[in-house]
């Protein structure tokens, strides 16, 4: 049985979405953010205290990013995957990774500095700073979706788009959204629009 350790919202919504595209059976185990805090017992579970854990009998992941092209890789054939022989397959590799390290990154400093911090050690300059860095990181997104595009990559929805889009759903939170390109937030429409990640959402809470 698959199994998710999840935050609502947090960088494992990427494979819950990914989950429910997929209809396979997982058993999802909610936890309160930032749960290393507010659920010490999850230490026993991944000592990192960190979301996502994901397991698959033996197998066991921490990257949000990972687990989606592992899901899509290890429990296919799927449409979300892009095979290496495809021309986009760099692309859709790329977007992949570029989806936490460069997207979801510079956001967890706003967060962290925005909201999470008690507000005598909020660093607004810093905020501030980090969440222009993330607007700045979005041209890869815009030049990908340019031209009428709907999707990133390949033509179709695919894990580069799920892995992609939580970065957006994090922008959200963050009032950040605005600030994105026209052509994004049509793609980010398109997107939250997919019924799986309407049942993702449900599954929450």
């Amino acid at each position: 049985m698959l199994k998710l350790w999840h935050c609502a919202d947090a960088r494992s919504f990427r494979a819950l979405w990914a989950l429910e595209e997929m209809g396979l059976p997982y058993e999802l185990m909610l936890l309160p953010f930032p749960p290393r805090y507010r659920a010490p017992d999850y230490l026993s579970v991944n000592p990192l205290g960190t979301i996502p854990f994901f397991t698959d009998g033996e197998a066991a992941m921490t990257e949000s990013a990972g687990i989606v092209h592992y899901l899509v890789t290890k429990h296919g054939p799927t449409p979300l995957a892009v095979d290496c022989q495809d021309p986009d397959y760099a692309a859709w590799l790329n977007f992949l990774h570029q989806s936490d390290a460069t997207l979801t990154f510079p956001q967890t400093i706003t967060f962290r500095y925005r909201v999470l911090e008690p507000p005598e050690k909020r660093q607004p300059k810093v905020a501030e700073d980090y969440a222009k860095w993330f607007l700045a990181r979005t041209l890869w997104v815009d030049r990908a979706l340019a031209d009428g595009r709907e999707w990133l990559c390949a033509g179709r929805f695919t894990a580069a788009d799920i892995a992609v889009g939580y970065a957006f759903l994090l922008a959200g939170h963050l009032g950040l959204i605005a600030d994105v390109a026209p052509g994004i937030r049509a793609w980010w429409d398109r997107c939250q629009a997919r019924p799986a990640f309407a049942r993702a959402k449900l599954a929450q809470g």
